[in-house]
């Protein structure tokens, strides 16, 4: 028998809540018959870092989906607390329990469902609420746990960036905060995991205090008294990291830190991922794996259909990685090979700066520019997402409130933003040519994006709501948490690309041996020759670019086209449809009569573009 520390008792309620901290949660969703799991709702203001509390609670392993009925999007985990499996929500973040969003209306709802505990069965404990508070700004969102505790619910509260008032030199009264609110408070700092732990083993303290209902200035005026007695504020000089977070949100320099720090992200990138594929990956497909093809080459008699589908043509004798075409040589090579080192190094980068604290500014610095295109600032979001693979850019327009926007975001990245595959072979391909014809291809895509932007929005009806954002301030990310990110990001992309690849290559070598692509090149090759300069060969990409884009552009290399010919075919492949995958996230995300509307668009913008191009290079 255990006897607990706290109260030094046996078998007490603090010892059915011990300490667990961040471990796996894989099995723990699993059903208890006949007993419904406590709920833990975590609600705070947007940008306080309840995400990071929800991620040091449950792990890495979490199931995310849609309200019923909404398209915001809210994601939960399972706490093994002793023998008692608590499942944790992460609610959408709210200012208060007087909805103005539909993010907003989802959190007073979730909490509607709250069930308290029990006074007739004290062995059903009941939900509870755990409001993630930013301490340096205690003011504000105390509005909202005066809400929680208006509601008559167990709450506990989790006195999160603490460690940012002793830069900021705020000194709180912990102790003195308690007995105000009548509930446990507990300071925390979730990028480090410290409190974490007493956070968990004090969840059963979580009260419900009786507290009147107050009118707004009522709530006000004791959010004032408590702050006045708790929190004392003393003056301290700006350090060079304060400079840095006023320098990155004002208008001017703010814009020419957005070029550099972009500038720095893209070389970083570039320099990452080329250092993995002369180094790692392509001394190990041509030195280790290139033989080994070669031997089951002979063993299939080095030609014939099914040595075709497999290893592909063999290029004077030899495997050639982007020319063979076959399963095992061009199949693997492309997502594993080509792509992978620039997927690894974006998520890298785009970790690094969403943990960093650096994406909220770049929002708030583009707000102006992305409302003359129909959007507000956090629609930069999907497009930073877009560059690394289009189908989290397509979920990623959740952000976005109103259909119009969500339409508009969708339309703009799916036409206008190349994933980082499709990136990586441009440049591989179109870069041969020279580096002036890379930017060609690339600035046609930017001034694309902005026309594009400017039309709809001139055209679709609604209105963009304003952008209301906290600013975090400045961190210096966990390194084991933002590799775990990395991990499930590489993992979703492998387990997405490399079997459309291999569909799309097994498709190709079909057509091919069938005749179809030959026969649609016959029937579309005058058109494409007359409109776009292009010869017949381009249709085979084009059919391709449809399952993945990046191994259409890569197709693009052994017909001998020029270099007019390859910039106009590799622009028209960025635009004229997304890839498979992101075609069906999009008929998810918008429904199939804006998806449909969204494609006829890409198809009109692609045949003008095409044209276009024809007519100025």
């Amino acid at each position: 028998m255990k006897t607990c520390e706290q109260c030094k008792t046996d078998n007490c309620e603090h010892l059915k809540w011990v300490e667990t901290e961040t471990k796996d949660t894989r099995e723990l969703g699993e059903e208890q018959p006949g007993k419904r799991k406590r709920r833990i709702l975590l609600m705070g203001n947007p940008n306080v870092g309840k995400s990071v509390v929800f991620s040091r609670l449950t792990g890495v392993n979490v199931i995310a989906s849609n309200y019923s009925g909404t398209t915001v999007e809210y994601t939960k985990g399972f706490l093994k607390v002793g023998d008692e499996i608590g499942e944790v929500i992460d609610v959408p973040g709210t200012y208060s329990l007087e909805p103005t969003s539909q993010a907003e209306e989802v959190a007073l709802e979730m909490l509607r469902e709250v069930e308290p505990p029990d006074k007739n069965d004290p062995s059903e404990a009941g939900d509870l609420i755990i409001n993630v508070v930013d301490a340096t700004n205690l003011e504000r969102n105390l509005h909202l746990t005066l809400d929680l505790l208006e509601r008559k619910l167990p709450v506990i509260v989790a006195l999160n960036m603490w460690d940012e008032t002793k830069h900021r030199g705020i000194e709180i009264d912990v102790d003195g905060l308690e007995k105000f609110l009548g509930v446990p408070v507990i300071p925390t700092v979730a990028l480090t995991g410290q409190g974490i732990k007493e956070l968990v083993n004090r969840l059963p303290e979580a009260a419900s205090p009786t507290l009147p209902e107050r009118n707004h200035d009522q709530k006000w005026a004791d959010i004032g008294k408590i702050t006045v007695d708790v929190q004392n504020i003393t003056h301290r000089h700006h350090t060079i990291r304060d400079r840095l977070e006023e320098w990155s949100v004002k208008p001017r320099s703010g814009l020419l830190f957005a070029a550099v720090i972009i500038f720095l992200s893209f070389e970083l990138i570039r320099f990452i991922s080329e250092g993995l594929i002369g180094y790692l990956f392509e001394p190990l497909f041509e030195n280790i794996y290139s033989p080994l093809l070669i031997k089951l080459s002979g063993l299939l008699g080095s030609s014939g259909f099914l040595h075709d589908i497999l290893i592909g043509k063999l290029i004077g004798g030899e495997i050639d990685f982007v020319q063979s075409f076959g399963l095992l040589s061009t199949g693997l090579f492309v997502p594993l090979g080509m792509v992978l080192p620039y997927i690894l190094s974006f998520y890298l980068v785009l970790g690094f700066l969403e943990d960093w604290g650096y994406l909220p500014r770049l929002a708030v610095l583009v707000d102006t520019i992305m409302h003359r295109l129909g959007l507000h600032g956090y629609a930069i979001l999907p497009m930073i997402l877009g560059l690394g693979c289009n189908v989290p850019g397509a979920m990623a327009t959740r952000v976005l409130e109103s259909r119009r926007e969500r339409f508009i975001a969708a339309t703009l990245m799916s036409i206008a933003v190349p994933c980082m595959a499709q990136t990586a072979m441009i440049i591989g391909v179109v870069g041969q040519q020279g580096g002036i014809y890379v930017a060609q291809v690339f600035l046609s895509l930017l001034l694309l994006w902005a026309v594009l932007g400017l039309i709809l929005n001139r055209f679709i009806k609604g209105i963009s709501p304003e952008l209301l954002v906290e600013i975090p301030p400045y961190h210096l990310p966990l390194w084991s948490a933002l590799l775990k990110k990395l991990w499930m990001r590489l993992s979703a992309f492998l387990r997405e690309a490399i079997p459309l690849v291999l569909i799309g290559v097994l498709l190709v070598n079909i057509l091919y041996t069938l005749k179809i692509i030959d026969f649609l090149a016959r029937v579309a090759g005058p058109f494409l020759t007359t409109l776009w300069g292009v010869p017949d060969r381009v249709i085979s990409a084009l059919l391709i670019g449809f399952l993945r884009k990046d191994v259409a552009v890569g197709m693009l290399e052994p017909l001998g086209l020029t270099t007019k010919q390859l910039v106009i075919s590799c622009t028209v492949l960025a635009v004229y449809f997304p890839c498979i995958a992101t075609f069906a996230v999009l008929i998810r995300e918008l429904g199939v009569k804006d998806m449909l509307k969204s494609a006829l668009l890409m198809i009109m913008t692609a045949l003008a573009l095409g044209i276009l191009l024809n007519m100025i290079l």
